[in-house]
């Protein structure tokens, strides 16, 4: 019995041994060959972070292009149960609308169904347009020039093959401050 006792102290050791090296290894190839990535996709301006290219921001008043989502805790994320005859969901649609009306936004799709994981940074080009009037009227700036960083930060198809065109709202808004400053 001592045997086998030995002989799984051994194993137990031995491969909480190769666990940690495997795990600094995956961190070493992480940090060197993806640094962006590994450490959460900051944004920074200047030496000061703004936010996560990854995670959705909240973004309140005309000023500025609204995302899709209200993260105001990304922990907390996750998409609704809610099915298409939801009186739930139609109340929360029907809230957005009214949101986006008040701020001058003509509402779209986009702008008034979350995202499956609640915290998408992006919206569609579409969504963006959509709120160029409005923001450019809340920031003194002419629309042209609005709709033109509103095409130079959309992202095009992946590939030209996969998913779909994106804007992310914390680039665009991050433009917008220093076109408006």
């Amino acid at each position: 019995m001592l045997v086998h006792l030995r002989r799984a102290v051994a194993l137990s050791v031995l491969l909480i041994v190769i666990c940690l090296v495997y795990t600094g290894i995956e961190t070493a190839i992480g940090q060197v060959a993806f640094s962006y990535q590994a450490n959460g996709s900051l944004i920074k301006q200047g030496n000061t972070v703004v936010g996560s290219a990854l995670i959705g921001q909240q973004w309140t008043g005309p000023k500025w292009f609204q995302g899709r989502d209200d993260p105001d805790n990304p922990a907390e994320s996750g998409p609704t149960a809610y099915g298409p005859r939801s009186e739930q969901l139609y109340d929360q649609v029907l809230q957005q609308i009214k949101l986006l009306k008040d701020e001058g936004i003509t509402p779209t799709n986009g702008l008034v169904t979350g995202s499956g994981s609640g915290i998408d940074p992006d919206i569609s080009p579409a969504d963006a347009f959509a709120q160029v009037a409005a923001v450019a009227k809340a920031n003194h700036l002419p629309a042209s020039e609005v709709r033109g960083l509103v095409t130079k930060y959309s992202a095009p198809v992946y590939l030209g093959v996969f998913g779909s065109p994106y804007v992310n709202v914390l680039s665009l808004n991050m433009a917008l401050a220093k076109l408006a400053a």
